[in-house]
């Protein structure tokens, strides 16, 4: 598993998105990815009550405690590394959480245009 290069949507070093719970397809914290990660686990969100419960509704229960995975569950203001298209998803069902922008892998803009991103930055000046 080669690591892609570590490069956000804006051309920079890509930032860490989150580390309590600790975020990645590495589980390094960072968006990072490569060809084996097929969800491209590349977005990263500032998550929202709202989008914990689509999530959940959609099969994707993010906010529930896994201990035995060592793993608190997501809250509302967590950052957390989404599923590029999951997160398209949700942009398109009106739940779409806000993404830091300097903290999303450039392997996202695949799937989600820059545009649309910008739209949702938490990031943005």
């Amino acid at each position: 598993m080669e690591m892609d290069k570590s490069i956000n949507v804006l051309g920079e070093t890509l930032e860490l998105c989150g580390e309590d719970p600790v975020t990645g397809f590495y589980r390094d914290g960072k968006c990072n990815t490569c060809d084996d990660d097929i969800g491209s686990h590349t977005v990263c969100i500032q998550a929202s009550q709202q989008f914990l419960e689509y999530s959940r509704f959609r099969g994707n229960d993010l906010s529930t405690p896994q201990p035995g995975f060592n793993f608190k569950g997501v809250q509302p203001g967590d950052s957390w590394c989404l599923c590029a298209i999951r997160w398209l998803e949700a942009v398109e069902n009106n739940m779409a959480p806000k993404v830091y922008l300097q903290r999303t892998h450039v392997k996202a803009l695949k799937v989600v245009p820059i545009e649309l991103l910008k739209k949702y930055a938490a990031d943005l000046n």
